[in-house]
């Protein structure tokens, strides 16, 4: 069943980039709001695909490839929903939806198959410190995203370049306050989330080899990168095309990070 709900939203997430690239390209008001519906159904779908995944295995769905690939993608969708309806950024969602496709794509094509749980991963810090990281990095994804449209919008002004991404891309006060946004929550979860994985750490106690301490010292240089960013946004009052650049620059190891995630096998 979590088979086809996720074959079932991974189309509905098609269907969308689609509408919302067509909407992009011929800015045709009427095809907006569909786009948008069909998005929001299949992360409804991708949902409900989640949950009967995790009745299906008795654990979070949070363990193998295929599994947090699909949950980062879920978590793009939430967190795009959760700033949709407060911030107005035009065309944001062209974006996020496009990499939320590939990423389920990228999902499809791994192996599906639910594994057994190992015994040092069953217990409840696993999804609440495996979930909120994941969560955290999907704000900063998008922080990313905005960073970069803010980047290719300036340099259109600063050029007097009004040309075609000129009259679809947002203003820039709307993306320096969604890389606020979205960079103040992603850095709040990150840190909480390395807090319980530290408490994690010390309760398994050991060596778990290169691999674990590999992705603990990868969590760690992000975390300071973004603590840097922090400071200088909020601090020291960087905004516009610093900002944007230093998150930008700092998302290089976010996907260091999930890379590590990856290639070892999981969380």
């Amino acid at each position: 069943m979590s088979h086809l709900l996720f074959q079932l939203s991974l189309a509905g997430y098609l269907a969308a980039a689609v509408l919302y690239t067509i909407f992009f390209i011929k800015q045709k008001k009427t095809l907006h709001p569909a786009a948008r519906a069909v998005f929001c159904a299949a992360a409804g779908l991708h949902t409900v695909s989640l949950v009967a995944r995790y009745v299906a295995a008795a654990h979070t769905p949070i363990t193998s490839i295929h599994e947090i690939i699909s949950f980062f993608a879920w978590s793009l969708s939430c967190c795009y929903l959760s700033f949709r309806w407060r911030y107005a950024v035009k065309n944001f969602g062209s974006f996020a939806v496009l990499l939320i496709t590939v990423l389920m794509l990228t999902a499809a094509a791994a192996p599906q198959a639910i594994l057994p749980l190992p015994p040092e991963l069953r217990t409840w810090l696993l999804p609440v410190h495996a979930s909120i990281s994941i969560v955290a990095y999907a704000f900063l994804t998008l922080a990313a995203i905005g960073g970069l449209m803010y980047l290719i919008q300036e340099r259109q002004l600063k050029q007097k370049r009004f040309g075609f991404f000129y009259h679809r891309l947002p203003s820039l006060e709307a993306l320096d306050s969604l890389n606020q946004h979205c960079i103040g929550l992603g850095f709040l979860l990150m840190t909480l989330g390395m807090t319980i994985g530290t408490v994690w750490a010390f309760q398994l106690g050991g060596d778990r080899g290169l691999g674990w301490h590999s992705k603990i010292i990868s969590a760690m240089i992000t975390w300071l990168l973004y603590a840097g960013l922090m400071h200088h946004r909020f601090v020291m009052g960087w905004r516009g095309r610093q900002a944007a650049f230093l998150t930008v620059s700092a998302f290089a190891a976010v996907l260091l990070t999930l890379f590590l995630l990856l290639i070892k096998g999981g969380i």
